[in-house]
C-alpha cells in the first residue's frame, strides 16, 4: 500500500481515482483524508500552501482560478502558511471550511497556467493581496515576497489597479505599493526596512553588493546607504546556528569594517521588542556620516 500511495499523485479527486481504478475504496478511506469535499491527500501529510491551492482548484471541478495568497504560492512566493485558507475566484459561493471564494471580475490577460492550473498572474495576484490584506505591514511583506520571486514591478500592479478602478480596497493597495521593495528576501527584512521608513529615515537600498578597492566582491548586505557606507544586516537564526555561516559573517564584518563601512545588525528580538533601539542606531550612524534628510 505504501507503493500505491507513492505512485498516486495527490491531492486528487477521490471519485476520479476510484473510477479509474487507481485505488480501492477501502484503501482510500484507510490511508487518505479529504482536505476539501471529495479531494484527498494522505492522512499524515500537512498541506503546504501550494497543496491547499491545488486541492481548492480540484474542488472547483477545475473551473476556478487560484488567486490571492494561493496564487502567490503557486508562483513561487515563500513564507505562506499552509494553514491559511486557500483562495479562489469562482462562481460557487458556498465554499467549505478553510477556502475563500470571491466572485471578482478578471480582465483579459490576468490568468496564467502553472502546471496546468489556472492562476492569476503575478500583477493581478499582488493587486488582490494588497487590497484584501488589512494590516499594512503584512500586505507589504506579502507583496515583497511575490516581487522577490517573480519579475513583477510596481507599475504592472498599478496597471491592474487602473483596469479595476471601481473595486474596493484601492486606498489600502496604494498605501502598500508606496512601501514595497522586491529586494526583501524574508518578512523580517521587510519589517526592518519599514521600521526605518516609519521613523522618517531615508529609504535604504536593498541587497547591495560591495566590492573592495581592487574590484573583488566582498559581500552582499541586506540594506545599505551606499553614499555614506552604512549597512543594515538582519541576523536570522542561521547566522548563529550554522558554524559555516557564522564564520563567513566574521570574515565579512572584518572586510566591511576595513573598507570603512558601519554595519548595524538587527535581530528578530530587536524588531519585536526594541525596535526604537534599532532605528536610533541607524539614525545615529547616518548622522555621524553627515547624511541629512
Amino acid at each position: 500500500m505504501t507503493e500505491l500511495m507513492t505512485q498516486l499523485r495527490w491531492p486528487f479527486i477521490g471519485a476520479e481515482a476510484l473510477a479509474g481504478r487507481a485505488i480501492p475504496e477501502r484503501a482510500l478511506r484507510r490511508h487518505y483524508r479529504p482536505l476539501y469535499p471529495g479531494v484527498y491527500l494522505p492522512h499524515d501529510v500537512e498541506p503546504t500552501a501550494r497543496v491547499r491551492a491545488e486541492a481548492a482548484w480540484l474542488w472547483s471541478k477545475r473551473r476556478g482560478v487560484v488567486a490571492g495568497l494561493s496564487a502567490a504560492s503557486m508562483l513561487g512566493a515563500k513564507w505562506i502558511s499552509g494553514r491559511l485558507p486557500a483562495e479562489l475566484i469562482h462562481d460557487n459561493r458556498r465554499p467549505p471550511r478553510l477556502l475563500t471564494v470571491r466572485a471578482d471580475v478578471l480582465a483579459a490577460g490576468e490568468v496564467a497556467r502553472v502546471r496546468g492550473i489556472a492562476v492569476t498572474t503575478a500583477a493581478r495576484t499582488a493587486f488582490d493581496i494588497g487590497r484584501h490584506t488589512v494590516n499594512e505591514t503584512v500586505a507589504v511583506m506579502r507583496v515583497d515576497a511575490l516581487m522577490n520571486r517573480t519579475s513583477l514591478d510596481v507599475e504592472a500592479i498599478r496597471a491592474v489597479a487602473e483596469e479595476h478602478h471601481r473595486v474596493r480596497g484601492l486606498p489600502r493597495l496604494r498605501a502598500a505599493l508606496s512601501l514595497v521593495d522586491g529586494g526583501a528576501e524574508s518578512p523580517q527584512e521587510t519589517v526592518a526596512r519599514l521600521a526605518l521608513i516609519r521613523r522618517n529615515l531615508p529609504r535604504p537600498t536593498t541587497h547591495v553588493e560591495i566590492f573592495d578597492e581592487f574590484g573583488q566582491f566582498i559581500a552582499r548586505v541586506d540594506m545599505a546607504y551606499e553614499e555614506v557606507k552604512v549597512a543594515i544586516e538582519y541576523d536570522g537564526e542561521q547566522h548563529w546556528a550554522d558554524p559555516a555561516v557564522r564564520q563567513a559573517d566574521i570574515d565579512k564584518m572584518y572586510e566591511l569594517n576595513r573598507l570603512g563601512w558601519i554595519v548595524i545588525r538587527v535581530s528578530s528580538d530587536q524588531l519585536r521588542y526594541r525596535r526604537t533601539t534599532y532605528t536610533m542606531r541607524v539614525e545615529k550612524a547616518l548622522l555621524e556620516r553627515g547624511l541629512r534628510w
